[in-house]
């Protein structure tokens, strides 16, 4: 099975994929999006968001990571695919996705779903821009009220010459509802696709990531959200390993501590970890537990003294 580790904005940062790469067989990660408006972008946007391509498109561990643009306006989408293609970008992706008010009301994200026409032309833009030999994929949602527009927005995307689409199984005012889930949708997609389908949405287990493919008979499984929950999911879904005990989980969250802080001085730690620990609560009780101190903090030093106590905690109770 060919699984992607996808984005989710302000969590699934260069750190995180570092970490999720080195402890899970991903075979593709996707960058948080890079907001493309009307110009340009300098290549500190790029590498700052990217840093992997500083290192091949890799992580150091291996795997691609796909640069992935949002915008509304084709030729800037173009020029800004172009420049992160030349600068090492294993790949262009492009997010019709996001259903994030702040995103939608500047006409970015899920909100093109309503605009097959347009999606056509970004998508056209894009893939005129870059060599022939950079895969260029596009991640949509079902569309944006009625999931019956699917099939008018995989054949724009199809009909733009992408190489792949991931399709996440609801619409936009579905949000991420669970008893909103549509595989079947995907299926009937696929079944008159040109080009490679991802399916994604509501993957949190090995029985889950089988139920989907079985599904929508799609080539590729992409995970987000799961992935937070349980540190070890991509190696759960593909070859159906135990699920990370708690102990390893904290010895992580110490690890990714390290990462943070040292990468960004401390400054966004303290919003990422909680951010984290909100996920890691829905698999482990004891995440649950322990957020109740980690979110009384707000700078770094206590919230890893919280993290160091409960190791140690950890160990006596070993002993």
């Amino acid at each position: 099975m060919r699984l992607i580790l996808g984005p989710m904005e302000g969590v699934l940062d260069h750190l995180m994929r570092e970490m999720l790469t080195e402890i899970n067989d991903y075979d593709l990660c996707v960058t948080e999006f890079v907001r493309v408006i009307d110009q340009r972008l300098p290549k500190s946007v790029f590498y700052r968001l990217c840093p992997e391509l500083l290192q091949g498109g890799k992580t150091l561990s291996g795997t691609p990571v796909r640069v992935q643009l949002l915008g509304q306006d084709p030729d800037w989408m173009a020029e800004n695919a172009h420049l992160a293609a030349s600068l090492g970008s294993p790949g262009i992706d492009i997010n019709f996705g996001c259903p994030a008010k702040s995103v939608n009301k500047s006409r970015g994200g899920a909100v093109l779903l309503q605009e097959p026409e347009l999606m056509y032309q970004i998508v056209k833009a894009v893939r005129d821009a870059v060599d022939p030999r950079v895969p260029v994929s596009a991640k949509v949602r079902l569309g944006w009220d009625d999931p019956g527009h699917c099939f008018e927005i995989t054949d724009a995307v199809s009909q733009a010459k992408a190489d792949e689409i991931t399709i996440h199984a609801r619409t936009k005012t579905d949000g991420y509802k669970a008893e909103a889930i549509k595989w079947d949708y995907i299926r009937q997609v696929k079944q008159t696709a040109q080009l490679s389908i991802v399916a994604n949405g509501e993957v949190w287990n090995h029985a889950d990531g089988q139920e989907c493919m079985k599904a929508t008979q799609a080539d590729a499984l992409m995970v987000c959200r799961g992935a937070l929950n349980l540190p070890n999911l991509g190696n759960v879904v593909k070859y159906n390993h135990p699920h990370m005990v708690w102990e390893t989980v904290l010895d992580l969250l110490l690890k990714y501590s390290g990462y943070e802080i040292k990468g960004d001085k401390g400054l966004y730690y303290p919003n990422r970890v909680k951010q984290w620990f909100a996920y890691l609560r829905h698999e482990y009780p004891q995440a649950k537990a322990l957020f109740a101190d980690v979110r009384r903090h707000n700078k770094a030093a206590p919230i890893v003294e919280v993290l160091q106590s409960a190791k140690t905690q950890l160990l006596r109770q070993a002993s």
